[in-house]
């Protein structure tokens, strides 16, 4: 095992289109970020970053102030994490496609996720965007213009009249794309190099590729998020992006948000192994093209998507995820070295139950939702599927009617108004827990997710106990 990664850049990618966390937080966790080998964040912005002028309404209801991105720049300089902002300028584009002032732009006139190519508002859109992030981040080495999952492209009535011509084709469509917005920044900001997300690129000739000359323009950044990831795949893979005259490129892999689109808990063992076989493939691949790896972190699968797991939940993932690269494997060592940074004193990896709870920052929320997670419905559920008073002598035909037997009553009463007093305390802990990291819309919505649909059964209960209990009088 090595002592040292075979990435010179490891970055955190923090998602920001989902449960963006207060600047607080970020105060808290950035120094972990550095002290468990972090030297850098990818920040993906969406609807966080204050846009001003006609794009105003991109923000969010609690976007970040223009002085609240210049304290997460500062806190991040004070950590040694350089910064990358990435904004999305092709697919995955719904937070600006969603407003009617931006509708005509949809490459598909009913889908808001991928921009129209060929109009030139779009280009001058794009433009802007990156031109006022671009504004409040003087200094950056590099700017990620996304370009991933560009769905429906080639769909839309101007891409299908556009490719009855003999000379084009989706390649064509695709790169000539890439390359207006990668030469916008190369020309107005000579010293930032863009990035990409590769899966757009993957499938395309080395001879297009070569030809296109989108390798002296952009730098690739190759992503997989699966456990049993194909190491000769990516090595092959980054072969055929230096043969194309890639000088350099990234790979990105995840340490939550990619197993599940309403998942609440990471599942440690999955990332720790995809994070290991990106590490078989840094010491495999050309390493002289490797600028670093990318720890992704996604909060929604898209823009319409529920929450997966909270960026507090995935922290013990993260810290796995980054020192099994920087020591070259997850040891004995490693694992205590993991839980000394934690503040936990077993960290279990292959099931989301640790002993501890951890002293690290946002720990509560992890424990909290842990605890959720894994026992509130199955304890409504016990009582309300398989308690046999409630079961035999309350079951929906009962209920409909208002119909008991009184010396039921006292055998499910009590129960469900414990089981519902303990649960409430747990949620309004939570809720309090939530609130200190979160604005209130995200703590509505995994609360609304998570917990009312349970808690909403119990309290049915008891009210149709009540109602039985009043038709009896």
């Amino acid at each position: 095992m090595s002592s040292s990664s075979p990435f010179r850049m490891q970055l955190v990618h923090l998602d920001l289109k989902g449960a963006p966390p207060k600047v607080l937080y970020l105060a808290e966790i950035f120094p972990l970020f550095h002290a468990l080998g972090a030297n850098g964040i990818l920040i993906e912005y969406e609807d966080m970053f204050p846009y001003e002028g006609p794009l105003h309404l991109l923000k969010a209801r609690h976007a970040y102030s223009p002085s609240e991105i210049k304290e997460i720049l500062h806190l991040a300089k004070l950590h040694d994490l350089e910064v990358i902002p990435l904004v999305q300028t092709f697919g995955h584009m719904e937070f600006v496609l969603k407003h009617e002032q931006f509708s005509h732009l949809r490459e598909v006139e009913l889908f808001p996720n991928a921009l129209n190519p060929h109009k030139e508002e779009s280009l001058a859109l794009v433009s802007t965007m990156i031109n006022q992030v671009m504004e409040l981040h003087k200094g950056i080495r590099w700017f990620h213009i996304g370009c991933d999952e560009v769905y429906y492209l080639g769909e839309g009535e101007m891409s299908k009249q556009w490719l009855q011509q003999e000379q084009n084709n989706m390649v064509k469509l695709c790169l000539s794309q890439m390359k207006a917005v990668a030469s916008h920044v190369l020309i107005h900001h000579p010293n930032v190099k863009p990035i990409v997300w590769d899966d757009m690129l993957r499938g395309i000739s080395e001879e297009c590729l070569t030809e296109s000359g989108i390798a002296q323009l952009v730098e690739p950044m190759i992503w997989d998020y699966i456990e049993d990831m194909d190491v000769h795949g990516k090595v092959l893979l980054m072969d055929k992006y230096r043969k194309c005259g890639f000088p350099k490129l990234w790979v990105a892999s995840a340490f939550k948000g990619a197993t599940g689109v309403n998942q609440s808990l990471t599942i440690i063992s999955h990332h720790l192994k995809n994070n290991i076989q990106w590490l078989k493939v840094a010491d495999s691949g050309p390493a002289e093209m490797l600028q670093g790896i990318v720890l992704t972190g996604w909060q929604r699968y898209d823009h319409f998507s529920v929450l997966c797991e909270l960026l507090p939940v995935g922290i013990p993932s993260l810290a796995v995820c980054l020192q099994a690269l920087k020591h070259g494997g997850y040891t004995d060592h490693v694992k205590k070295i993991v839980e000394q940074y934690l503040g936990m004193s077993d960290l279990e990896i292959n099931s989301f139950m640790s002993e501890s709870s951890g002293t690290f920052p946002g720990s509560d929320v992890f424990t909290l939702i842990t605890q959720v997670s894994f026992h509130l419905r199955r304890s409504v559920d016990e009582l309300l599927e398989r308690n046999r008073y409630v079961t035999g002598w309350f079951s929906p035909y009962h209920r409909k009617r208002k119909m008991i037997h009184p010396v039921m009553i006292q055998h499910i009463q009590p129960d469900a108004v414990s089981l519902l007093t303990r649960w409430n305390a747990v949620i309004q802990e939570l809720q309090a827990a939530l609130e200190r990291i979160f604005y209130p819309d995200a703590v509505e919505e995994w609360l609304e997710e998570n917990t009312h649909p349970t808690i909403q059964k119990l309290q049915q209960l008891l009210q149709d106990l009540d109602a039985a209990i009043a038709a009896q009088s």
